[in-house]
């Protein structure tokens, strides 16, 4: 063990050694790549920089000092092209932003900054997609599909500039063509209804049928309600849902031409009602405030707030949840930011004018330069004497101006305040005894200098209100207290102030003065205080310091509020007991009558699907479709349709037998006129008297003529079954 020893210790000395060596030598081959490296990183190029570092980490995969800065490299590279990317999607350089992706995904494709930019331009490309054909569909008046591909383009992107233009104009040309809230699958063509005192069931059956509409109805709803209603140039919808409101009746569509009728009431709307649910990721509202507005405006219950994500979910009605997302967007607004730029200024002057004799203050008696004691022999030696010079002429004046300016720029939030602070802190030494313990000092501190605290409020026309409070501190003097603790003497001067400016509008502050006088005389008593020669026996001293502050500050709206469009400031909110829902007011330029009373209805015109569909005939001859419901009960009611199917205008009159059925409209003449509009329709309801049972009768048209747009007269023509056949009650 003893030979080996040694022997250990050469090997160990050589492995070391050789180590060291290549250590060097990789470091010697390693510190170009870096050097190189940060010289393309800091002429920005960035990826260079990294395909030198992977280079040289292929030649030496165990060096960690050429790992660690290719990886701050790659980290610092993904940076620069994913803002860049970001920088071309925000202007709608798409291309340019694929470009981009394309060198990430090379670099790193599984990075987060990667995936997150390839969703966001996925889902940028089916943006586009579904915003042609939102704007194709309000080319061609289809206001409610155009309005649920735009909603759905708001839910993933609610700030999107070109979603929120197609929204400004829907919203234009809604309200003129489309109200809102109308029921899918109904048409829009003009109708009118003349309903009195009619069974419920009865008139829906009618309506039905020459609307091309299928009702459903709850087991609660009371066919046997009577209400009389006269509705002239209104469409189906408008009809229906003042209708239905005024018998508390609500409806649901079950598809295109499919509705459910059910009472209005809480446990029905429970029932029937379908819920969605909607998730808010807010950007800039407050959650806390967000969910009161939902709360308050809404009434809606079902809400759950996640402060941790800024997130809003809801679950209601799809009224309602449209609803709730025009009170967000109407409140998920970027706060407005103003730039302060504030200049504070210290003005002094200090004066001081010191003239006259100074006098000695002291005279010596006794004998000059004598060591020793004095005897009564020396009295005659004694002499008077004083410091030499017995007498100093003072004549001293001086001056000075002090500028301290601090120039701060603040840039803050609405309603948030800022501030700055330029001095230094005194320290205040206080002692205290305490018992069997001993004496302890403590230190607090004492500010002194300038403090500004402003706190802006933004208005939408630029203009901003400032609150600003301004504090000026000033060392005076030192006090020396009991047991050697130190105080300071301060002086403060303080401004405390609101005031409106518009943007880049500058206000002078001032008038914050200190003005010191002070007179010192220093000589002779009573000579010294005689005016003009009294400074032949004294000094006079007179000092004079003033200072004034001067706060200049302009405002510089960085960015104000960004209001959204009219259509997401306003809008129905239905009622208090339902809000969201439908408004019943009908259209501009409908005419309306209801006579008051319950029950019943009078005679209804509704277009039906199949002619709304078919083209208008101009060929020269109109034609007049017929049709009737073809059986009725007794007491019950037969629907007569008179549909034109041309271009001309039609009129005539319908007579039916008197002792059969009568009329149940307001006008109970036989025959009744009508008039028919291009490709319009009236519906006649007639109600099968007592009697009848088991009778046919004819429902006759008389009088047809038509006129064409020029007022030329053309043939007419009428075709249908006009059949009725009358069944036991």
């Amino acid at each position: 063990m003893t030979l080996l020893a040694p022997l250990e210790r050469i090997v160990r000395a050589r492995i070391a050694a050789a180590l060291t060596a290549s250590c060097l030598l990789l470091a010697a081959c390693a510190s170009p790549a870096l050097h190189d490296a940060d010289q393309l990183a800091l002429e920005g190029r960035h990826e260079q920089a990294l395909a030198l570092l992977d280079e040289a980490q292929a030649r030496d995969p165990a060096d960690h000092a050429l790992q660690a800065a290719r990886q701050r490299q790659l980290e610092l590279t993904i940076s620069v092209l994913a803002n860049q990317a970001a920088s071309a999607r925000a202007g709608g350089r798409t291309d340019i932003a694929r470009d981009f992706l394309a060198r990430l995904e090379a670099l790193a494709p599984s990075h987060p900054r990667t995936v997150s930019l390839r969703d966001e331009l996925q889902r940028d490309a089916r943006h586009e997609r579904l915003l042609a054909q939102a704007d194709q569909a309000l080319a061609a008046g289809q206001f409610d599909e155009a309005q649920a591909t735009l909603r759905e383009i708001l839910i993933e992107s609610p700030g999107l500039p070109a979603a929120r233009a197609l929204q400004q104009r829907i919203a234009e040309r809604l309200p003129a063509s489309h109200p809102s809230g109308t029921a899918r699958g109904l048409s829009d063509k003009p109708i009118t209804l003349e309903f009195h005192d009619a069974p419920l069931r009865s008139v829906f059956e009618s309506v039905g049928r020459t609307a091309g509409v299928n009702f459903v109805f709850d087991k609660d709803v009371r066919a046997d309600n009577r209400v009389t209603v006269l509705l002239h140039d209104v469409t189906l919808d408008e009809a229906l849902r003042v209708v239905l409101s005024t018998q508390q009746l609500d409806r649901k569509m079950l598809n295109a031409t499919t509705m459910l009728i059910y009472p209005d009431t809480g446990p029905k709307q429970q029932e029937h009602q379908e819920l969605v649910t909607r998730s808010f990721y807010l950007t800039n509202a407050d959650t806390k405030q967000a969910q009161a507005l939902i709360k308050t405006m809404a009434k809606t219950r079902d809400i759950f707030v996640d402060d941790r994500l800024n997130l809003i979910v809801v679950r209601d009605t799809p009224e309602v949840v449209q609803m709730i997302e025009r009170l967000i967007a109407s409140l998920d607004l970027p706060e407005p930011e103003v730039t302060l730029e504030v200049q504070v200024m210290e003005i002094g002057t200090n004066l001081l004018d010191a003239l006259g004799l100074q006098w000695p203050d002291t005279v010596n008696f006794g004998v000059p330069n004598f060591a020793g004691n004095i005897t009564p022999g020396d009295r005659r030696s004694l002499t008077a004497s004083v410091i030499n010079p017995a007498l100093v002429a003072t004549l001293n004046g001086s001056s000075g101006s002090t500028n301290l300016i601090a120039n701060p720029k603040l840039r803050a939030r609405n309603h948030e305040k800022a501030k700055v602070q330029i001095g230094e802190r005194l320290p205040v030494f206080t002692s205290s005894a305490v018992a069997n313990v001993g004496t302890t000092t403590a230190v607090s501190y004492i500010d002194t200098g300038l403090l500004l605290e402003v706190e802006p409020s933004v208005q939408l026309n630029n203009d901003v209100i400032i609150k600003v409070n301004l504090d000026v501190t000033n060392l005076i003097g030192q006090v020396t207290g009991p047991q050697g603790s130190i105080a300071y003497s301060v002086g403060t001067r303080n401004a405390n102030t609101s005031l409106r400016l518009h943007d880049g509008e500058t206000q002078i502050l001032a008038g914050l003065i200190n003005d010191e006088d002070t007179k010192a005389i220093q000589g002779i008593p009573g000579a010294s205080d005689l005016p003009i020669i009294g400074r032949l026996f004294g000094v006079h001293t007179d000092t004079r310091k003033k200072t004034e502050i001067v706060l200049l500050i302009t405002p510089r709206v960085v960015r104000n509020i960004g209001l959204p469009d009219a259509a997401t400031l306003s809008g129905t909110g239905g009622s208090y007991a339902n809000p969201g829902a439908a408004s019943t007011r009908i259209r501009a330029g409908t005419s309306m009558a209801m006579p008051a009373g319950r029950g019943a209805r009078q005679a209804a015109a509704a277009p039906d699907a199949d002619a709304a569909a078919a083209p208008a005939r101009d060929d020269g001859e109109a034609i007049v479709d017929l049709t009737t419901t073809g059986k009725a009960n007794v007491g019950g009611m037969v629907s007569v349709t008179l549909r034109n199917r041309s271009a001309a205008t039609v009129q005539g009159q319908l007579g039916f037998d008197a002792t059969l059925v009568q009329s149940a409209g307001v006008d109970k003449s036989d025959p009744a006129p009508f008039k028919l509009d291009p490709m319009g329709q009236k519906v006649f309801i007639l109600r099968v008297l007592p009697g009848s049972a088991g009778k046919t009768t004819q429902v006759q048209v008389d009088g047809l003529s038509a006129t064409d747009n020029g007022g030329r007269s053309v043939p007419v023509r009428l075709e249908g079954d006009a059949g009725v056949e009358i069944l036991g009650s």
